[in-house]
């Protein structure tokens, strides 16, 4: 009987349909995102590879990820000194994307702090293909790349900045500081994780200022660097104390 019985169940396993390639698929939460990511940014991200293969990393530098704002800003060396600083930024990247590629720009440094900044997820897009995130799909994703990040780099510090407010995207700033509040409270529950709040100082009337932005009304200009640099060094002075004092940016 007992052979009898284990026979069926091989036969039954034989016999049953394959499990389709889709349903393995949708265990991956960036099933919707990682063919247009990589698509779209693959030959940007091995640029940024090479760029690893070529610099040597600084000693207790501060990584700074993300989108066009961390690649145009060229300055940073100058805006951040006396803390050394790597910068891996490319394109219009949203957190979906860089969910997908931030173990490539992530596991080969060696830093004292990681610093992110993506502000294209909620962007009044008039794409359909490409319509904004929630606030709350903001978050997930932020999740996601914490986590992910979290496989080779368990204990360093890991600092959001906040999207900033910009007159090409106004119409949707509730949603953006929605967004940037759910992160913030995130941050909040992790000793590890920060939240950079940048707000205050590109609103001018609780509208932004457009003397800090570029004539895309969306991109920082020198001015708008010179003060980001300034929340950054305030901002790692309370995340890396052990190391303030050496840079002269103690309290």
């Amino acid at each position: 009987m007992f052979i009898k019985l284990c026979l069926c169940y091989v036969l039954a396993q034989v016999a049953a349909p394959a499990k389709p390639f889709s349903a393995v698929s949708d265990t991956d939460p960036l099933v919707k995102y990682r063919a247009a990511a990589i698509e779209r940014w693959e030959e940007d991200i091995r640029k940024l590879e090479q760029l690893d293969e070529k610099e040597s990393d600084p000693e207790h530098a501060i990584l700074f990820v993300g989108s066009s704002s961390i690649r145009l800003w060229e300055t940073m060396p100058e805006d951040m000194a006396p803390w050394p600083t790597i910068r891996r930024g490319y394109g219009g990247a949203k957190l979906s994307d860089l969910a997908v590629f931030v173990e490539r720009l992530v596991k080969p440094h060696q830093f004292d702090a990681l610093a992110i900044f993506v502000a294209n997820d909620i962007s009044n897009s008039k794409n359909e293909n490409q319509p904004d995130k929630s606030p709350e799909e903001v978050l997930e994703l932020y999740k996601l790349i914490v986590s992910k990040v979290r496989q080779s780099h368990p204990t360093q510090p890991i600092a959001f900045i906040a999207i900033t407010p910009t007159s090409s995207r106004f119409e949707v700033w509730n949603q953006i500081k929605r967004a940037n509040q759910l992160i913030e409270d995130y941050c909040d529950q992790d000793e590890t994780l920060f939240f950079i709040a940048t707000a205050d100082a590109y609103l001018k009337d609780g509208k932004p200022n457009d003397g800090l932005f570029r004539d895309d009304k969306l991109h920082l200009n020198r001015d708008g660097y010179r003060i980001w640099g300034k929340l950054m060094r305030e901002a790692m002075a309370r995340i890396l104390p052990e190391h303030a004092a050496t840079k002269g940016t103690g309290a």
